[in-house]
């Protein structure tokens, strides 16, 4: 596609959470940009309004599609059989799913792809911090906001473009995982657990997804993995052609509740992030850096600053020997090195866990067994999910008892109503403790405001 800086690109399901901030990218590079949807939330819907792009009626109508389009990018909320969608396909109009737009976007720069089933929002958020630190141009993908960062999504003319790489669905019309798409020179995958159980019902089929994703990559790529993950070896070794970088945990020391590292010289590097987890995203950030070429002293003075990416070990408030993070966490292996980064972490302090049970993944009977053991590292503990959310997602009932057996978690709390998770905290003594909300959805409606009042009363 011919690179035109008054191209008119129409949105299909512009209010979603990447599709929005696409358009708004695209808006501020020159484009002239539309957009359709049949609901639009806040924050989505304020920042299209920011820049005019909000649609004036929600819905979906034919008049929006015309020859003067020069594509239609269409989101995973946009159905087959969508009036726009299907008049664009009689027009001949090239449509994109959001992944493909991005490499037509990206085909002359350095893509720096980060992958994996967990890890990869923070390990993206890492290269991102050390590159602007350093004083690079390049733009970016990444799945939540970043300090430093105003958008989520950045299109321009710089060389380089920093990709989070997820394994979900691209578009109703392309039903391959959107890093496929993206086609990096340098990749990184963090490691594999099975995740997306409504697209990739068995572990085998999941495992594929991303050795489809090494098997395409062009023989001078190189490719990042973790080699204490027991699976990355062998979806690595399907590409014989490409580069591999292998990494690990580096050591670390932890004082006064800090994570601290050596350097290439052994000089103690402090660190602003928690979590052993934490500490071998931060390995792979280095590796990719490295062939970025950026220098060990342009890492190592970056990263100190680094505090974390949106909701992921965020830390919300911290005073009086009490404090209070947030996390993403919702597949099971996030979960439980989550709950164990802020247990080895905080030691000597009581730790309150709270786990909302939200994707079609954790709501499913037969995955739930996969969160065997991983709040046991807490002293206290709740898991909370939304009848509602099941009639949403049109899954069966799930009973509090059978939640509880699944977890495996002695006087563990199942709760679906907001008040009887009130109810747990009020209950609860944060003296030299720490309070850590694990959660994807909304629990039940609970303010933070109000969950850090029940913490730190006034």
């Amino acid at each position: 596609m011919p690179e035109n800086k008054q191209q008119q690109i129409h949105f299909i399901s512009v209010g979603g959470a990447i599709m929005h901030q696409l358009a708004i990218a695209l808006h501020q590079k020159g484009y002239q940009v539309s957009g359709s949807d049949d609901e639009i939330y806040d924050p989505s819907r304020s920042e299209l309004e920011k820049y005019g792009l909000l649609p004036k009626e929600f819905g979906w109508f034919e008049e929006n599609i015309h020859d003067q389009l020069d594509a239609v990018i269409l989101g995973m909320h946009a159905r087959k059989g969508n009036p726009e969608l299907e008049k664009a396909q009689t027009l001949g109009i090239p449509i994109y799913s959001f992944p493909e737009y991005i490499y037509e976007q990206s085909k002359d720069k350095l893509r720096i792809v980060i992958a994996g089933s967990h890890g990869k929002t923070t390990t993206t958020a890492m290269v991102m911090h050390v590159l602007k630190a350093s004083g690079l141009d390049f733009d970016y993908l990444v799945g939540a906001r970043l300090e430093g960062f105003s958008y989520s999504v950045k299109i321009t003319d710089a060389p380089i473009i920093v990709i989070e790489g997820d394994e979900y669905l691209s578009s109703a019309l392309e039903m391959r995982s959107k890093f496929h798409f993206y086609h990096p020179q340098i990749a990184l995958i963090t490691g594999i657990a099975h995740d997306h159980i409504n697209v990739f019902p068995t572990f085998e089929s999941y495992l594929e997804t991303f050795k489809v994703f090494v098997k395409n990559l062009s023989a001078d790529s190189h490719v990042v993995w973790c080699g204490e993950d027991e699976y990355l070896s062998d979806i690595v070794s399907v590409n014989q052609q490409i580069t591999t970088h292998e990494y690990h945990t580096p050591e670390f020391i932890i004082e006064n509740y800090r994570f601290q590292i050596p350097d290439e010289d052994g000089q103690s590097v402090p660190l602003s992030i928690i979590g052993k987890h934490n500490m071998q995203n931060l390995a792979g950030a280095k590796k990719v850096c490295d062939l970025a070429g950026l220098s060990d002293e342009q890492f190592y003075n970056a990263i100190k600053s680094f505090k974390g990416a949106s909701k992921r070990l965020q830390l919300l408030r911290s005073e009086n020997n009490k404090a209070v993070f947030l996390d993403f966490a919702h597949a099971p292996s996030k979960v439980k090195a989550t709950v164990e980064s802020v247990a080895q972490t905080f030691k000597d302090k009581r730790l309150i866990a709270i786990f909302e049970l939200h994707t079609y993944s954790s709501l499913n009977k037969e995955f739930l067994q996969e969160y065997a053991k991983s709040l046991n590292p807490a002293s206290s503990a709740a898991v909370f999910y939304s009848e509602h959310t099941l009639e949403i997602k049109k899954m069966p009932p799930l009973s509090k008892q059978f939640v509880q057996n699944s977890f495996e978690y002695d006087e563990l709390l199942v709760c679906t109503d907001k008040n009887e998770l009130e109810t747990f905290l009020k209950n609860q003594k944060f003296d030299d403790s720490v309070l850590l909300l694990m959660s994807s959805g909304k629990l039940g409606g609970l303010k933070l405001e109000d969950i850090l009042n029940f913490v730190f009363p006034i």
